[in-house]
């Protein structure tokens, strides 16, 4: 007769716990330097020499490095390591029609279902990024750009939208950085659709804040296009829909 396997014991918990806390920590940390630029596209990630820099072992490594890959920010090479990912311009493209998409139903749903409480939030983010937008400081502004569509995915109140929409974002993050780093009123700009935004939102007119995120998603391309192609004379392929004045 087999015996049952016996239940794991307090230290194998706490070791396993103390595991996944590490890959959490880890995973964090490599997810930061990528998105402030830190860690810049087609730069190798050395698993031994992470693990020496953050003075974990490989195991935690090797499984943040599994769960950037799962995210859409780093890519495993055969034979040759993990690297982070690098897209194109037309992948780019491809990304931005499908997240104003996904916009469009972020406001559509947040306009239906936002409390007081989040409308606050999200007007008190607006502020703080008016105030770095002023100052030009893109390591202000950017991480609070990201926090204002990642609360909106949330307030919709649909997880598997918000799963879809945080994949689709991790693609697009470092070119969104080179975008407002490169326009010149590209500050501006944002804030007020930002602001927009959230007017609608609060208004409950799922209509427009849906059209506002989209249009949002769509300009956003377009300036993309505009720091990244200055010389070029051929426009960007055709996403903006008519709009009823």
């Amino acid at each position: 007769m087999t015996k049952a396997a016996a239940p794991a014991g307090p230290h194998s918990a706490i070791e396993l716990l103390r595991s996944q806390s590490l890959t959490s920590l880890v995973q964090q940390e490599l997810e930061r330097r990528i998105l402030a630029g830190g860690i810049l596209p087609g730069d190798k990630l050395v698993e031994q020499d992470v693990a020496t820099e953050l003075n974990v072992s490989r195991g935690p490594v090797r499984e943040t490095f599994r769960a950037l890959e799962q995210a859409g920010l780093v890519v495993t090479e055969k034979n040759r390591g993990v690297f982070v990912r690098k897209i194109s311009l037309q992948e780019a493209d491809e990304i931005y029609e499908v997240r104003a998409g996904l916009d469009e139903l972020i406001g559509r749903l947040a306009a239906e279902r936002a409390t007081p409480a989040d409308l606050a939030e999200l007007r008190t983010l607006v502020a703080e990024m008016r105030v770095a937008g002023k100052a030009k400081d893109v390591n202000a502004y950017y991480p609070l750009n990201i926090r204002f569509h990642d609360r909106l995915a949330q307030i919709a109140g649909n997880g598997t939208l918000l799963a879809a929409y945080r994949r689709l974002i991790n693609e697009l993050h470092l070119y969104r950085r080179q975008t407002l780093e490169r326009g010149a009123d590209s500050f501006h700009t944002s804030t007020r659709q930002h602001a927009d935004i959230v007017d609608a939102v609060a208004s409950r007119d799922g209509v427009r804040a849906g059209e506002c995120l989209y249009q949002h998603a769509v300009k956003s391309r377009s300036r993309l296009h505009e720091a990244l192609e200055r010389d070029e004379t051929l426009p960007p392929p055709a996403l903006v829909r008519e709009t009823t004045p």
